[in-house]
C-alpha cells in the first residue's frame, strides 16, 4: 500500500506544476492548524542559534585539551558537510515547505516507514538532548551560588526543574512566543561570540602575554604542533563536532510556520556557512594562540576559562550566563522542533494521538509535553548517574542526528532523481554539485559511525543503542501499521470525496 500511496502522490505534486509553492493535496494534513507566526528576523536568528550552542560554548573545552589545536581542521571538516546538508535541506524547503520537516519528505519520498524510523529517531535526539540541556543549567546556575547566598541551600534539581518548567511554558503559549525568544537567545550568544573574537584577534595582534604565554600562532608550534596527541584523538572527537553542529536542521522544521519562505530560507540557510566559519572555525582557532590546549579542560567552558586567565573581574561569571543561555536556547529548540515532528507522525498514525494534540494558538502542546516528560525523568538520570548517563546520552543523540541528516540528504537525492525522470520539479535554490555532494556527504556520515564505534570503550554505547534502538523500531512499526494504513486510507478517501464534490 505504501507503494501505492507514494505514486498516487507523486501523482499529485506534478500536477501542481513547476510554480506551486507546496506540493499538493496528499501531504497537506499534517500542516493544518498552524500560525505563519515566524517574521523574517526571527528566521535569520533561529538559523543562528541552531548553528551556536553548547556543542561550541562548554563542550569545545574537552575537545580542544584531547586533540589538540588540530580540532580547527575537524570543525571546519563538519563544517562544510553541515552545509551541504543544509543546502539539501534547503531545496526540499522549497520543493514544499513543511513544519514536518524531514519526516514529511521521507513519508513523501520513501514512504511511511522511513518517516516512522526517522521521526521517532529525532524525536529521540532531542530528547536525549534536553536530559543534558536541563542538567547543564541547573550545574550552570550553581556557579552563582557563590555571588547569591540564598542560593546556595537550593538543590541543584529545583533548578532543573525552574528551567524545564519555564521553557515549555513558554513554547506551549505560541510559535511568536517561541520566535522572539529563541531571537534574543541567538542574539545574546552572537554578541558574546563577537565579544570573544575582537577581544581575542586584539590579544593575537599584540602578542599580549597571558597567563605567561605570548598570544600568538607560536602558542601552537611551542604546544607540540596542530596534533600534539596524534591524529587519532582529533578523528575521535568528531562524534562530539557532529553533536554540537546539531539543530542547524531547525530552520528547516520552522519553515513551515514563515511567510514566503522561497525568499527567507535561502538567505538564511547560506549565511550559515559564514557563521560556520567565524564562530566555530575561527573561535577554535582564536582559543587555541590564546592560551596552550593543556589550560583547558572538560566540564568547563574555554571562554570562561579563556576571559578567567586575563583577569577581566567577573569576567567568567558574564561568560557562565552566556553558557546559560546557549543551554535554555537548546532546550527551547528542542521542544519547538518536536513537537512539530511529533505532531507529524501522529497525523500520520505514526504516533499516539496525544501527540498531535494543537492549542487554539496553532502549538502542537502534545509532542512537546512528551519531550518535557522525558527531559524530566533526565533530571533523576543525571543525578544517580551523571557521568555515564552523559555519555550514553550523546551517544544515543549523535547517532539519531546522522541518520536524521542522511535521511535529509537521501530525500534530495530521490527528489534530484524523480526530476531528471520527469515526475516533478527541482526549486531554483538547489543542492549545488548533486547527485555528487550528496553521495559525498553519505559516505562522510557513515565514515562518522564507523568512527564512533571504534572509540572505545564509549564505542561500546554505539553499538549497544543500535542493538536497543533498532529492535524497538521494528516492533514499534508493526505495532502501527494498522493504524498508518487507517488514516493513510481516510485520507484518500477525504481527498476523494473533495475531489469528486
Amino acid at each position: 500500500m505504501t507503494v501505492q500511496r507514494s505514486t498516487r502522490e507523486t501523482h499529485d505534486i506534478k500536477q501542481t506544476g513547476p510554480d506551486s509553492p507546496a506540493a499538493g493535496p496528499g501531504f497537506q494534513e499534517d500542516e493544518q492548524g498552524y500560525h505563519k507566526g515566524l517574521s523574517a528576523r526571527q528566521i535569520q536568528m533561529i538559523g543562528i542559534g541552531g548553528a551556536i550552542g553548547t556543542g561550541l560554548f562548554m563542550g569545545a573545552g574537552g575537545r580542544l585539551a584531547a586533540a589538540g589545536p588540530g580540532l580547527v581542521m575537524v570543525y571546519a571538516v563538519c563544517g562544510f558537510f553541515a552545509f551541504l546538508i543544509l543546502r539539501a535541506l534547503g531545496e526540499l524547503v522549497l520543493h514544499r515547505p513543511t513544519s514536518g520537516s524531514f519526516v514529511s519528505y521521507a513519508r513523501e519520498f520513501f514512504g511511511e516507514k522511513a518517516a516512522f524510523a526517522v521521526g521517532w529517531l529525532y524525536w529521540l535526539n532531542w530528547s536525549m538532548i534536553a536530559i543534558v540541556d536541563v542538567t547543564a543549567v541547573a550545574l550552570y546556575i550553581n556557579f552563582f551560588k557563590k555571588y547569591v547566598p540564598v542560593l546556595a541551600d537550593v538543590p541543584q534539581w529545583v533548578f532543573a526543574l525552574a528551567a524545564l518548567a519555564l521553557v515549555v511554558g513558554l513554547n506551549l503559549l505560541s510559535v511568536k512566543v517561541f520566535g522572539e525568544l529563541e531571537f534574543w537567545f541567538s542574539l545574546i550568544k552572537v554578541a558574546a561570540l563577537v565579544t570573544f573574537v575582537v577581544v581575542g584577534v586584539c590579544f593575537v595582534l599584540f602578542g599580549t602575554p597571558i597567563a605567561g604565554h605570548s598570544a600568538g600562532f607560536s602558542i601552537i608550534s611551542d604546544n607540540g604542533g596542530m596534533f600534539p596527541n596524534g591524529v587519532l584523538p582529533a578523528l575521535v572527537v568528531i562524534q562530539g563536532v557532529i553533536f554540537a553542529y546539531g539543530a542547524i536542521e531547525l530552520v528547516g522544521t520552522a519553515a513551515g510556520e514563515t511567510d514566503n519562505p522561497e525568499r527567507i530560507m535561502p538567505k538564511a540557510i547560506n549565511a550559515v556557512v559564514v557563521r560556520i566559519g567565524v564562530f566555530y572555525v575561527g573561535s577554535v582557532l582564536l582559543l587555541s594562540c590564546l592560551l596552550p590546549f593543556t589550560a583547558y579542560k572538560a566540564g568547563e567552558s574555554p571562554f570562561v576559562t579563556f576571559f578567567g586567565s586575563i583577569g577581566i573581574a567577573g569576567g567568567d561569571a558574564v561568560m557562565n550566563l552566556i553558557v546559560l543561555t546557549a543551554a535554555l536556547s537548546s532546550l527551547n529548540a528542542g521542544l519547538y522542533s518536536t513537537g512539530r515532528i511529533m505532531r507529524s507522525l501522529s497525523v500520520a498514525g505514526s504516533a499516539p494521538k496525544f501527540a498531535g494534540r494543537m492549542s487554539r494558538n496553532g502549538v502542537p502542546y502534545g509532542g512537546i509535553l512528551m519531550t518535557g516528560a522525558v527531559a524530566l525523568l533526565g533530571v533523576g538520570l543525571n543525578a544517580v548517574v551523571p557521568g555515564a548517563a552523559f555519555e550514553i546520552v550523546l551517544n544515543i543523540s549523535s547517532l539519531c542526528l546522522i541518520v536524521a541528516w542522511a535521511t535529509i540528504v537521501l530525500c534530495q537525492l530521490r527528489l534530484w532523481s524523480w526530476a531528471r525522470k520527469g515526475k516533478l520539479n527541482r526549486p531554483a535554490f538547489r543542492m549545488f554539485g548533486a547527485p555528487w555532494t550528496g553521495i559525498i556527504t553519505l559516505v562522510f556520515l557513515v565514515a562518522v559511525l564507523v568512527l564512533m564505534a571504534m572509540d572505545y570503550p564509549v564505542g561500546t554505547y554505539t553499538i549497544a543503542s543500535i542493538a536497543l534502538i533498532v529492535p524497538l523500531l521494528v516492533i514499534g512499526w508493526y505495532l502501527a501499521r494498522s493504524n498508518i494504513r487507517a488514516q493513510a486510507d481516510a485520507k484518500t478517501a477525504t481527498r476523494e470525496e473533495r475531489s469528486g464534490a
